[in-house]
């Protein structure tokens, strides 16, 4: 499904209409359909810790995938059960999701990073019978078997190890081609974890037709891609809805190779390098990787044709930075884990505006609503809305009819993020609902003081809560990480105060400031508030 070009947004719009057929299964349309045409054509360019580069091609990819998918089948593993994969960016993990959607079978993607507790809940409430990893993620679930009856199969890319069978052992039997079971679009495919900002995680389970629901909005926020020459890479793990619907599968899809580097923490320095040496055309990154990377003491010429920023509010300092410094508009674009990709940035159409997300990406319909689920007037504050009949939306939450229920109000799927639309449509993310900060009458969202602190030359990284206050409701406090040799003082604290107050206002800038080793993110790279605001909660009651 291409996104053919307009003269501008409102044309764009007029013009787009769904394809969705009757059957449709992501491997097919991600690897087996390229290998058909063009077996020699480059998918992925992965680069290990010495720079060095290795091509992996569409008909290797289908060879891999046939194999994995037979292994599986032998196995036990059919149509409708849970392969979870717990690897970080790889060859290995890109075959195990399409060997996953050849099976009929609905792939569980697991961060890396994941602790054991993590891992526990998530291969647990999804009922996994199958878990593909390496010696690092096999260390941490071996001690878990007890508590995971389902999981009867795991496969290890390092080897054998105990009760893991090795990766290469399992696929030497396999040579042949596997047929692909017929799927159709509502048929579950993918079972993604949401990150947890503000409760529990809920596994939000999608159908084969996500892909095809966040083809628009990657096409157009990376203007009109694919284009001639074009590479795609993200730091984001392909674990999160954004490294792997964001990034990955899109860009399989239409054929542009996707570039991934050594499993590592994000490095600026290491990105500008990595980057620079995979010549990288479009790059998907989270804001709080370019908060990081403004960082950086020198940025080398770059390839950049586009960048794509989610899952923060971008800000207006980082976007006018990463205009000048860059020379790229950067696209901002929003979504959620149960349906993605749907509100977006688009340059090269005009569609851009310091501090704002964009317009409804083609295809999706969004709105802004009020308590009792109307449509919001134009700049006054309201719940995103997401239409049901979205490609993107998600099936159901795993084992959570109750959950999935009270995520609607009639034909709408409430996201819990505030937002405010202007007059020309421009949607502006506020925060979410739990986020928001009540100050003197004020409603206001966390992000932009964030990234208002992070341009003070002192700041790493901070995180912005409501403190209750007996006077204003709450007062702003802010978390803050320092940069390394810099050193923690009441100076510094005043002094990082009054540079937000003169940028943004007084009803916004920290009235408190606390420094702090760390400021915990999610996999998908959104600051955790919520401890902190509950460690501001329990410093007001002392």
């Amino acid at each position: 499904m291409l996104l053919r070009r307009a003269a501008t947004y409102e044309d764009l719009v007029a013009s787009f209409s769904w394809d969705i057929p009757a059957r449709f299964n992501i491997a097919v349309a991600c690897a087996d359909r390229w290998a058909a045409r063009e077996p020699a054509r480059v998918a992925l360019i992965g680069y290990d810790a010495a720079g060095v580069g290795t091509t992996t091609s569409y008909s290797a990819l289908k060879a891999l995938s046939d194999r994995l998918a037979h292994a599986l089948y032998a196995r036990g593993i059919r149509r409708g059960d849970r392969v979870a994969l717990l690897l970080p960016q790889s060859v290995e993990v890109t075959v195990g999701h399409l060997a996953a959607y050849k099976l009929g079978a609905i792939a569980v993607p697991l961060a890396a990073l994941f602790g054991r507790d993590a891992l526990r809940y998530r291969l647990a409430m999804s009922g996994a019978k199958a878990l593909i990893t390496d010696a690092a993620g096999w260390s941490k679930v071996a001690e878990l078997r007890a508590d995971l009856p389902d999981l009867g199969v795991v496969l290890c890319i390092d080897g054998p190890a105990g009760a893991a069978e090795g990766w290469h052992e399992a696929l030497a039997p396999h040579t042949g081609p596997f047929g692909p079971v017929e799927t159709a679009p509502d048929d579950p495919a993918l079972m993604i974890f949401t990150s947890g900002t503000t409760g529990p995680p809920k596994g939000a389970l999608h159908g084969h037709r996500v892909l095809i629901g966040h083809l628009p909005g990657f096409a157009y926020t990376h203007e009109f891609l694919p284009q001639s020459g074009d590479r795609v890479w993200t730091p984001s793990d392909w674990a999160w809805a954004g490294g792997l619907l964001n990034a990955l599968l899109p860009s399989l899809y239409y054929g542009v190779p996707v570039v991934f580097g050594p499993f590592a923490p994000f490095d600026p320095e290491a990105a500008f390098r990595l980057m620079v040496k995979a010549e990288v055309r479009n790059a998907f990154l989270p804001a709080t990787a370019l908060r990081m990377m403004r960082a950086a003491a020198r940025i080398p010429p770059l390839h950049l044709r586009t960048i794509g920023s989610a899952g923060e509010s971008l800000g207006r300092e980082t976007y006018e930075w990463a205009r000048t410094a860059l020379g790229i508009t950067v696209n901002e674009f929003y979504g959620q884990t149960e349906c993605n990709y749907v509100l977006g940035s688009c340059a090269a159409l005009g569609i851009t505006r310091a501090g704002a997300i964009g317009k409804p990406i083609p295809g999706h319909r969004v709105a802004i609503v009020d308590d009792g689920g109307k449509s919001a007037s134009a700049e006054v504050a309201g719940e995103i809305a997401i239409h049901r009949s979205d490609p993107s939306m998600f099936l159901e939450y795993c084992q959570d009819p109750v959950a999935t229920a009270a995520k609607f109000r009639g034909e709408w799927m409430l996201t819990g993020d505030l937002g405010i639309a202007d007059a020309d449509g421009y949607v502006r993310f506020v925060g979410r609902n739990d986020d928001i900060i009540t100050s003197s009458g004020y409603r206001i969202g966390p992000s932009e003081i964030e990234d208002c602190l992070a341009t003070h030359p002192a700041v790493a990284l901070a995180a912005a809560v409501g403190k209750p206050d007996r006077l204003r409701t709450e007062i702003v406090k802010a978390f803050v990480r320092l940069k390394p040799g810099v050193s923690p003082t009441l100076q510094l604290a005043e002094e990082i105060r009054l540079f937000v107050r003169a940028r943004l206002s007084a009803a916004e800038y920290p009235r408190e400031i606390e420094f702090v080793d760390e400021i915990p993110l999610t996999t998908s790279g959104k600051v955790i508030r919520r401890g902190f605001r509950d460690q501001a909660r329990r410093g007001a009651e002392s």
